[in-house]
């Protein structure tokens, strides 16, 4: 018995947590707002007459009956996003109203002890209550209406006898059930809902990791092969060849290093591509320390490149650090492909006010007699640089020069700023 007293309570009073109004979710504006002209067409008309009939038919103090009344009635506005407790309040005012109605009801043979005032408001509250809280509330409600109906009727004695209190009773379980049913209804489509679009969202993530390991796949099979062979050939040539000059093993040994360096930036941009988590971003990235390497390297390649580089860049980011090498990389070998023997001058400083990283990458004409790498592209390159300027907040400024050079400036952030 215990037991189901505390269960009894606990469902009393625990509200569902509140939320968007009745019908609140709904996409038309009419909709939305029918609880609202339904709660206040039942006061409207519910208030007055009651106050009429308390004072009229049961003899009860004018004061009284107002206050009453507006217990009873008043209280349906908040059970349009807070049912539970518009229904603690309801109750409780129509069983201190039958308490006071006893005398009256026994004199005059009304109907007690619920008036018909009581039992269309009650109705009224019962739909906002079965449409909002959880099975248990609903019967936990149920019971106690009837149990203080019963209860009323076994010690108001020739007071009752018209049998309203089971009439409540009996319609209030039937409303509660019949808005319990739609909700619960309503609950399983939303969930239902909700598993679709975790599903489709677990499916495009899915179709990503393919597609992602698709291109780690081909890239692989075919840039990696080649860099690969490009290595061995590089480093064998010394040995397959006789009597080549120092000059030429220098230069072979450079094109392995640099092929060598190439195949580790593909496997560390494979493993971010096959990993689900990004786990491969993990490895250490390149940096603006390792810009004179870059140079060096470019240097070698026939590129005559002047490098100036801060000697105090203080802290850097990790993302401007890596957008800085990238940004220096891809220009250097823009002006490779672009302006061959273009001398080239690369500068890696702060702003005056230290708050930003400056990158220039800025080459003159090409160098006449040799023809360019490439005669056109595909732009890709500063598309990505531009997006990894936009990333981290900073900004990027490109085009060619009246000499027919071209130029590079980034100014990226040393500091959080929002892109």
């Amino acid at each position: 018995m215990g037991e189901a007293a505390r269960a009894l309570s606990t469902a009393l009073s625990t509200p569902t947590e509140p939320g968007a109004a009745l019908l609140g979710q709904a996409a038309s504006r009419w909709v939305r707002l029918v609880p609202h002209v339904v709660a206040l067409a039942l006061v409207a008309s519910l208030l007055p007459v009651t106050v009429v009939v308390l004072v009229g038919d049961y003899g009860v103090n004018g004061g009284i009956a107002g206050l009453l009344a507006t217990a009873q009635t008043a209280p349906l506005f908040m059970a349009v996003s807070r049912p539970l407790q518009a229904w603690w309040v309801v109750f409780a005012a129509d069983v201190l109203g039958a308490v006071v109605m006893m005398s009256g009801a026994a004199a005059e043979g009304r109907p007690w002890p619920w008036t018909p005032m009581v039992v269309v408001g009650y109705l009224g509250l019962m739909l906002g209550v079965g449409l909002r809280e959880q099975r248990r509330t609903l019967v936990s409600v149920w019971l106690v209406t009837g149990a203080a109906g019963f209860v009323l009727e076994l010690f108001g004695g020739q007071a009752g006898g018209n049998a309203v209190h089971l009439l409540l009773f009996v319609l209030s379980g039937v409303v509660l059930l019949i808005t319990g049913m739609l909700r619960e209804r309503g609950d399983a489509q939303r969930r239902l809902v909700e598993q679709e679009t975790i599903s489709e969202a677990e499916r495009s993530r899915r179709t990503l990791l393919e597609e992602r390991a698709r291109i780690a796949r081909e890239l692989h099979d075919v840039v990696a092969h080649h860099m690969s062979v490009i290595t061995v050939q590089a480093d064998s040539a010394p040995y397959r060849i006789d009597g080549l000059p120092e000059a030429a093993r220098e230069e072979f040994a450079s094109m392995a290093a640099s092929a060598r360096e190439s195949l580790t930036e593909m496997r560390r941009m494979l493993s971010v591509l096959r990993s689900e988590n990004a786990e491969g971003e993990r490895a250490p990235q390149p940096g603006v320390d390792r810009v004179p390497q870059l140079v060096e390297a470019t240097i070698r390649a026939g590129l005559p490149v002047e490098l100036s580089l801060a000697a105090d860049l203080g802290t850097v980011p990790q993302a401007v650090d890596l957008s800085a090498y990238r940004i220096v990389q891809e220009g250097l070998a823009n002006v490779v492909r672009h302006a061959p023997g273009a001398r080239t001058r690369v500068s890696v400083s702060r702003s005056p006010n230290l708050e930003w990283l400056i990158v220039l990458v800025v080459n003159g004409p090409p160098a006449k007699p040799t023809a360019p790498l490439e005669t056109s592209g595909t732009g890709h390159g500063l598309v990505g640089m531009r997006e990894r300027v936009r990333l981290t907040g900073g900004m990027l400024d490109t085009g060619p020069l009246p000499d027919g050079g071209f130029r590079v400036a980034a100014r990226l952030p040393l500091f959080a700023r929002l892109p």
